[in-house]
């Protein structure tokens, strides 16, 4: 499949933003901030687009925004979106652009989606007389965790809806320039929980005065793994992952509570559903046969990212367009790892898709991964990032989800 599209100029336009591109990323880099509210990313993201022929949106959530570019013909509408925000880790990559901030990284590749993002709309901005709609760039806070995307639509700066929508998400265990997607579900739902077993503590040497809440938690975490295994169906999985227990004080007292704290992942919503009623089940029930209380807290999370059809089909074919066949790889199941672009997908039909940056010298089967404190990136694959975030604003304005047919 070959998308109908000045695909050259686009890859020229890239590399020829790169030294621009790697500037503004290593400033981000520099200088992370986590959460909602990341102000100075947000003037750094603002400044690069400085001059350009934009109409720009603010929420009250966020430091988020929204920059739109309109095309003289008023056709069809297409969102791109970067995220903003960092994790909260101390960096140890020895980078000479480190961050300076304690227990802050960008360790999961938002300042290049931030670097690539302000490109391309330079790019655009600079062919707007040739746009047949409009494009919408998501500059995005808050996706690790903090739900940035669902506060940037409940603020209505996505509003109208666009037609389509669009994610870069790089990652050094894919090839370096190579892009991997699939339609469906790309990415899992992420839910959390939280359980309190009360029992009675007392003295370790006298367990029958007591009622000792360990062994009862100890036995929830068992019940749970085996109600995954025998209740939830193979083939629309969940993991459940218990990922901390804290109780009790020294070696001599049985404690009066244990608390276990973990995740949910799943690729459904039947399946996130039956893996919630079965906490809810399975929690108190458990710990009432012992004689004990207790309590389940379920924090809901990112929903499932879900890629439409069609719109996979048109980021496909534009990768093979402009860099050729090789250059696309379907992948061959989703991935548990989550992203809040679900939120933006939930209401637009749209896509996310990887961009391997292999680190130069490194294996991208056994480099550091995305949220390790030592992860680095290929910066030179921004080139092909803002390419094909131009390609696909512009294929999908001039023949909207049609031309993946062709």
């Amino acid at each position: 499949m070959t998308v109908q599209t000045s695909s050259r100029r686009w890859v020229e336009d890239g590399e020829a933003l790169l030294g621009d591109m790697i500037s503004l990323r290593r400033a981000i880099h520099e200088e992370p901030e986590i959460g909602l509210h990341t102000p100075k990313t947000t003037a750094k993201a603002r400044q690069a687009l400085e001059g350009l022929p934009l109409e720009f949106y603010e929420g009250p959530s966020t430091t988020g925004f929204v920059a739109v570019l309109r095309g003289p013909a008023n056709g069809r509408t297409v969102l791109l979106r970067g995220d903003m925000d960092a994790l909260p880790l101390q960096e140890e990559t020895g980078l000479d652009f480190t961050s300076r901030t304690d227990g802050a990284m960008h360790a999961c590749g938002h300042d290049t989606h931030v670097a690539m993002l302000a490109g391309a709309a330079r790019a655009l901005c600079a062919r707007r007389e040739s746009l047949t709609g409009t494009v919408m760039f998501m500059f995005q806070p808050g996706e690790e965790g903090w739900h940035g995307a669902r506060f940037m639509l409940d603020d209505g700066l996505i509003d109208p809806l666009p037609d389509a929508a669009f994610a870069l998400h790089v990652t050094p265990n894919v090839p370096t320039g190579i892009f991997a997607g699939k339609s469906g579900p790309l990415l899992a739902a992420a839910d959390r929980f939280w359980i309190r077993v009360t029992g009675r503590g007392g003295h370790a040497s006298q367990p029958h005065d007591s009622l000792d809440p360990i062994p009862v938690a100890c036995e929830i975490v068992t019940a749970v793994q085996a109600m995954v295994t025998r209740r939830i169906p193979a083939f629309d999985p969940v993991v459940v992952t218990v990922a901390k227990i804290t109780s009790g004080t020294t070696n001599n007292v049985i404690p009066e509570t244990a608390e276990i704290e973990g995740t949910i992942r799943s690729f459904s919503e039947r399946s996130r559903a039956l893996a919630h009623e079965g906490l809810e089940r399975l929690v108190p029930n458990i710990a009432a046969a012992h004689g004990a209380q207790a309590k389940l807290r379920i924090i809901p999370g990112f929903p499932v990212t879900v890629n439409d059809l069609a719109a996979t089909a048109l980021a496909q074919s534009t990768v093979e367009g402009l860099f050729g066949d090789g250059a696309w790889r379907t992948m061959p199941h989703p991935m548990m790892g989550a992203e809040d672009f679900a939120y933006v997908l939930q209401k637009v039909p749209g896509a996310m898709v990887f961009l391997g940056a292999t680190p130069d010298g490194g294996d991208w089967r056994t480099c550091c991964a995305l949220h390790s404190n030592r992860m680095v990136l290929d910066e030179a694959v921004m080139a092909r990032g803002v390419a094909m975030h131009c390609a696909f604003a512009e294929g999908f304005l001039n023949g909207g989800f049609d031309l993946a047919a062709g």
